[in-house]
């Protein structure tokens, strides 16, 4: 076993020389097509004017830049610029909050602040932010940046960005602006707003963002029960579910039949209960523990085992169904349903962040890249209302065929659903819909399959296509964003502001130019074995790994799905 001991979170950019000749990756280590991008220097503005020369000097060199963030949670390569000559502009030292506004209800941070802070210091005001991410480990840059969420159909919806009042970012600028030029974009329902919507989902490409204003309210709490059910009715009950409770999500157990609603609602103040929701995957993990989970999975991925994935999947859930999911009273302990707490410790959670810098007892999140523990492909998109009921008749229809075929989505807490709503931003969610978001196993080397690889690829490709489903945009893997831009309907008036904010492309990549649309080909990187990690979309049998007996064929039940499988009953006639 590694014998790296246990800490928070490393830095994602790591230089060999004081702050040049530096990496970038993201929190689990490497990127979708497993490179770890290059950059020739990092700087850690501490103020917006630091922020500003930073950015002012580059553009003068026509240098590119790219904004980093201190756990570096977005899955594809955002934080990547192009060239080994690139600059990244770390945010990890703009993490004041600037000022709290009790009487307005606002909340002004500076961009690298994390969630867990603007939860806090606003708790401590007596105000919340009342939707947001599970994890609190992210920065309001980033957030912003990838559109995160968390569930709500009520109100503006469950994306934090709704809530932004003003932003100030910084971008390239001509000679005339000494190279850079701060903006503050604030809601005016007016021209401005057009600038506005496109910053609240920027990927990254607008510039930095300085500083951020939030709408709060005043603190409440929240009464939460799960509850689990058959799946059987799960299609037509996933809407009305959504629509009775404030702050509904539902996690599914496909194989195993099974859904445990999270039934999620405010309560008054004056409501006894002084509860916390600390979720137990997002706790500090013993090394020794995952290691043994990930060596098991592993094992079971070498010989075929679907049913030893079976088995621990149930033993994962009936554990996590038995300590609450990480709800306890205030004593540390669960003692049953309802659970009843002010909305600051229920919303969103992340302890392992605090995890033992090593001794005798070693602990760390789940996914560090230090040690031997998960190692996963996560697929995340949002499938409309109108179609939801449909979309979950299919993944029914796959398990009916194959019964064991996503044990292993279960060992990593099966699919979670949370409701989104329809967005201000030009490219946040375009109408109501559920997002699906999906952790899976995936190998340490990149050419070896996975155990019903092609039950989860039609699964990824019946969502994204049959059904148009929006991606995460900080989550999936390539195949996630083929022709993803084309259903943004105002995906042309984020290109004119980007072209406005920043004529050259510094803040672009040849990623985000080929997600956007602006360089129409390279998202799939098409080569041997590029389907097995969602590189591409198999259209021969070389994609995936037929030397181990993986061919490209047409979906079970979505005969336009192209997957990797390695059932003998279909011939390359049938392609």
């Amino acid at each position: 076993m590694n014998e790296v001991k246990s800490s928070p979170p490393e830095d994602p950019v790591k230089c060999t020389s004081y702050n040049t000749d530096c990496t970038v990756t993201n929190s689990i280590g490497i990127f979708p097509d497993r490179t770890i991008c290059q950059a020739g220097e990092v700087k850690y503005p501490t103020t917006e004017e630091d922020l500003i020369s930073i950015v002012a000097i580059a553009t003068k060199n026509n240098r590119k830049m790219k904004a980093t963030t201190r756990y570096s949670h977005s899955v594809p390569k955002l934080a990547c610029p192009d060239g080994k000559d690139g600059l990244l502009i770390s945010t990890n030292n703009l993490n004041k909050v600037l000022k709290i506004d009790a009487d307005a209800r606002t909340i002004t941070v500076e961009s690298g602040v994390t969630l867990r802070q603007i939860i806090n210091e606003a708790a401590g005001a007596g105000l919340a932010l009342p939707y947001t991410p599970y994890w609190w480990g992210i920065t309001i840059g980033g957030l912003m940046a990838t559109g995160a969420h968390g569930s709500t159909l009520w109100g503006k919806g469950s994306a934090v960005h709704e809530y932004v009042t003003e932003i100030r970012i910084v971008s390239p600028a001509g000679a005339e602006d000494r190279y850079a030029k701060v903006r503050l974009l604030t809601e005016s329902h007016g021209d401005d707003d057009q600038h506005l919507n496109a910053a609240r989902v920027s990927l990254g490409v607008l510039g930095v963002i300085s500083q951020v204003t939030l709408k709060l309210e005043p603190m409440f709490k929240r009464s939460v029960t799960y509850l689990t059910k058959d799946d059987k009715d799960l299609g037509e009950e996933l809407i009305s579910f959504g629509r009775e409770h404030e702050f509904a999500d539902v996690t599914w157990y496909p194989s195993q039949k099974k859904a445990v609603y999270r039934v999620d609602d405010r309560v008054p103040v004056e409501t006894s209960g002084d509860g916390l929701y600390n979720f137990i995957p997002f706790r500090p993990t013993l090394e020794a523990e995952l290691f043994v989970v990930r060596s098991a999975e592993e094992a079971q991925e070498k010989i075929g085992d679907a049913n030893g994935k079976c088995l621990g999947a149930k033993l994962i859930t009936a554990i996590l169904a038995g300590l609450g999911y990480g709800l306890t009273d205030n004593t540390g302990v669960f003692l049953g349903y309802p659970t009843v707490g002010f909305s600051n410790r229920m919303q969103s959670s992340g302890t392992c962040l605090d995890s033992k810098k090593g001794g005798l007892i070693k602990t760390a999140c789940p996914w560090d890249p230090r040690i031997k523990g998960e190692f996963y492909h996560q697929t995340a998109f949002s499938v409309p209302l109108t179609v939801v009921k449909d979309f979950i008749k299919d993944v029914q229809s796959l398990v009916e065929l194959e019964p064991h075929a996503l044990c292993g989505l279960e060992i990593n807490n099966g699919i979670l659903m949370r409701y989104v709503t329809a967005s201000s931003a030009y490219l946040g969610k375009t109408e109501e819909a559920v997002d699906f978001d999906i952790t899976y196993y995936r190998s340490k080397d990149p050419m070896k399959p996975r155990l019903y690889e092609d039950i989860i690829e039609e699964i990824e490709q019946i969502g994204l296509f049959k059904y148009g489903g929006l991606p995460h945009w900080g989550k999936n893997r390539n195949v996630g964003f083929i022709g993803a831009i084309n259903k943004y309907g105002n995906s042309d008036k984020f290109i004119e502001v980007k072209q406005e904010y920043d004529s050259r492309g510094l803040f672009s990549s040849e990623w985000t130019d080929q997600v956007l649309g602006i360089k129409k080909v390279g998202l799939s990187i098409v080569k041997e074995g590029c389907a097995l990690e969602g590189l591409c979309i198999c259209s021969k049998d070389s994609h995936c790994a037929p030397n181990k007996g993986y061919f490209c064929r047409p979906g079970r039940i979505y005969n336009q799905a192209r997957v990797c499988t390695n059932r003998q009953d279909q011939s390359k006639d049938e392609l």
